[in-house]
């Protein structure tokens, strides 16, 4: 069995107007992501939303002061971007939503939880930012013993050179499969 985890696609990371915004590299991947979307729901595989989640100027978070404020609860920058949030509103009883406050999705969710009581033993990784958030989620999941996809037509960073180190890091280290469509 396999999952597919949308990482981070808010408005706040991809919005033209985002607090934290990738702006168009991130903009580029919304239809590929929509399409991998219905196609893991089409397959009856198991779909989650890994969505950031701050609380304003919280003391004790870590990223406080590395980055503005984003993905603040209740904010509209916490809604998917564009047709991601319609997909989403279509699917929200079978599309996982969860939550998270740290880089990786694994990092004090019930992630591997998750995954494990369905049987799933790979997952597949898009979203934003393919050397934070994604880099980080690889990594946990590759060290939780899942079997790691990434696809590269889906995910996007704020630095083209950051984002090819990344993909670079998955394949040549940690011996992760980096798919192209």
């Amino acid at each position: 069995m396999k999952a597919l985890i949308v990482i981070d696609y808010t408005n706040d990371f991809v919005a033209t107007d985002g607090a934290l915004t990738c702006g168009e590299p991130g903009q580029a991947i919304e239809g590929r992501i929509g399409e991998l979307i219905r196609d893991f729901l089409a397959e009856g595989d198991f779909v989650v939303m890994a969505v950031d989640a701050h609380r304003e100027q919280d003391p004790y978070h870590p990223e406080t002061g590395l980055y503005p404020p984003h993905n603040i609860i209740g904010t509209s920058g916490r809604n998917l971007y564009g047709r991601i949030q319609d997909i989403y509103e279509e699917f929200e009883d079978t599309i996982h939503w969860m939550d998270k406050t740290r880089y990786s999705a694994f990092q004090g969710t019930d992630l591997a939880l998750l995954l494990r009581t369905r049987g799933i033993t790979e997952i597949h990784l898009v979203g934003v930012c393919t050397d934070i958030c994604v880099l980080h989620t690889a990594i946990e999941g590759f060290y939780n013993g899942f079997s790691v996809v990434i696809h590269e037509d889906a995910v996007a960073s704020f630095l083209p050179e950051g984002h090819q180190w990344a993909l670079g890091h998955f394949q040549n280290q940690l011996g992760m499969t980096v798919r192209k469509k």
